[in-house]
């Protein structure tokens, strides 16, 4: 396989990742995949697992992750018609299923780490540890927040997705765009590259491509706007050591006013149906 570039892992261990070209796909695929893959994950960085608000940018991170849970139920309201059933597949601490409960919606959650399922536990949100401990195949929708890209068998896991979702149901994904402007700018140093936790690096045509083969379609592509600024905020810290808020939030504005043209967001919500 082609290798696209050599990164490392800046956020726990510092070791170095290839990635390259997937051969039947237009995304790249982290090589070498650890044989322990769930101690990459621990960190107080990885805020997604924590809560942490130790840090200026992780206050930035809940204040726009805060404004943003509110828009995607209204997104998920829109295309499923609901409140319904939700599943959510990497539910992390649960904040996204305690405001879909909060209004009305039926939830359920699959979250892998375990910190954060204690988390959650203490928002009275209960998750299942995996997908096959799930129950039932009639969910509206369901969701995975920037998490796909975590998913060590991509084919299987698509097909139990598919067995938990109703006929007329959605599955929803969001992932970043290894594609983006943002992501040529800082190259090796780019963020959403999170290497070795971000196992497939996918492009548009690559999320098309893989539901098509999975029996399903896309209905609609979303721009995550702000993902653009976050991660370039990351990615200073990761290529020069220290904070660069505002060479941040430029090249973040770069990408975006970059994608108008090319569609090339730093990360993009995906609308998935049957057929």
């Amino acid at each position: 396989m082609e290798t696209f570039l050599t990164t490392r892992d800046f956020a726990v261990s510092g070791e170095e990742f290839r990635l390259v070209r997937d051969p039947e796909f237009d995304m790249l695929i982290t090589k070498p995949r650890p044989a322990e893959i769930n101690r990459y994950y621990h960190s107080d960085s990885y805020i997604s697992h924590t809560d942490s608000y130790k840090t200026l940018a992780d206050k930035l991170y809940h204040a726009v992750k805060k404004y943003m849970l509110r828009k995607k139920i209204r997104l998920l309201e829109k295309y499923s018609g609901g409140p319904g059933k939700m599943l959510d597949i990497g539910a992390g601490t649960g904040e996204f299923l305690r405001m879909a409960k909060s209004r009305k919606w039926q939830i359920a959650g699959v979250e892998p780490n375990q910190t954060a399922r204690r988390l959650a536990e203490q928002k009275e949100i209960p998750l299942f540890k995996d997908i096959e401990e799930v129950i039932g195949s009639d969910y509206d929708v369901i969701t995975l927040w920037h998490t796909l890209e975590h998913i060590p068998d991509l084919d299987h896991y698509i097909d139990r997705i598919k067995q938990h979702l109703t006929e007329t149901g959605i599955v929803v994904v969001a992932v970043p765009n290894y594609k983006s402007l943002d992501a040529r700018i800082y190259k090796k140093y780019w963020a959403a590259y999170d290497v070795p936790r971000h196992l497939w690096h996918f492009s548009q045509e690559a999320i098309r491509d893989i539901f098509i083969k999975h029996g399903m379609h896309l209905v609609k592509k979303i721009p995550l706007r702000f993902d653009a600024y976050y991660i370039a905020l990351l990615s200073e810290q990761y290529k020069n050591g220290k904070n660069n808020y505002l060479r941040a939030f430029l090249n973040g504005l770069r990408s975006n006013l970059s994608a108008i043209a090319t569609t090339e967001y730093s990360s993009l919500i995906y609308i998935l149906r049957r057929g």
